[in-house]
């Protein structure tokens, strides 16, 4: 047995260990989050090719169409590319990262990693604020909002699915301004605010909804970053309450104490 069919078995040998077959998640779901996460760990370079299936489902206990839903998922995600004849390879290794900290912006963020970047403006409404809204925009419960649904992309993937809320008293038409520049800071600007500050940021994971799935190419039981912020002027005033929801198998949330 050669040393990368040895690696092979150590790694499936581990994950096939914790597979759980009564935790609400679908068989297939769980082996493609393993492999995420082995490639995510390194232990898969690019362009490494995965074990045959008939030797995935021995070791993980399961069916070779369990195995096959697993890799067709993560070859739709874009994590993973088939060739007949030859077997399954890993397309990419490397997730984006993605700084949170005092200002946190789309396009600087992914600045270096990406050739493209752009928010796609996915609709927009006015509503009444609930009371979580109200509190983090420091305005009256009940009074009126502007909500955004955006998409951020990156050299055309999606990365990011964000609904923000604005004042609509104060930022009213910030959607039209959303739609025609594709970024929020440039929108701000023409409200007079050229810079902003992020004042807290709330971190939590979970699965993603049948809206996250649809507006970010994922496939069901794929997990998302949430963050939940708030953007406040130089003086403090409260201007942006956002929730914004990031691919695991694509980016990374990175922590920065700086700008």
């Amino acid at each position: 047995m050669t040393t990368r069919e040895n690696a092979w078995g150590r790694w499936v040998t581990g994950l096939a260990s914790s597979i759980e077959r009564r935790n609400g998640v679908s068989l297939w779901r769980q082996i493609a989050d393993r492999i995420l996460q082995a490639i995510a760990n390194g232990d898969f370079a690019e362009n490494a090719a995965l074990p045959p299936e008939i030797a995935l489902a021995e070791r993980y206990g399961v069916n070779r169409h369990t195995v096959r839903s697993a890799i067709a998922a993560l070859v739709q995600e874009g994590v993973l590319k088939a060739e007949q004849g030859r077997g399954t390879f890993v397309l990419s290794r490397k997730r984006l990262s993605y700084p949170i900290g005092a200002r946190t912006r789309f396009s600087a963020g992914l600045q270096g990693q990406t050739t493209e970047r752009h928010i796609a403006l996915l609709s927009s409404s006015t509503e009444p604020a609930s009371r979580r809204i109200a509190d983090a925009l420091g305005i009256a419960k009940g009074a009126a909002v502007i909500r955004l649904e955006t998409r951020g992309e990156a050299d055309g993937h999606a990365v990011s699915r964000a609904t923000t809320w604005f004042d609509a008293k104060r930022f009213a038409g910030i959607e039209a301004a959303m739609a025609e520049t594709g970024s929020i800071t440039t929108s701000l600007k023409r409200f007079g605010i050229n810079d902003y500050l992020r004042q807290s940021t709330v971190l939590s994971a979970r699965h993603a909804d049948a809206d996250d799935l649809a507006a970010l190419d994922l496939q069901p039981g794929a997990i998302v970053l949430v963050t939940v912020a708030v953007n406040v002027t130089l003086d403090g005033e409260p201007i942006q309450f956002a929730e914004s929801r990031f691919p695991a198998e694509r980016v990374e949330l990175k922590l920065s104490a700086g700008d």
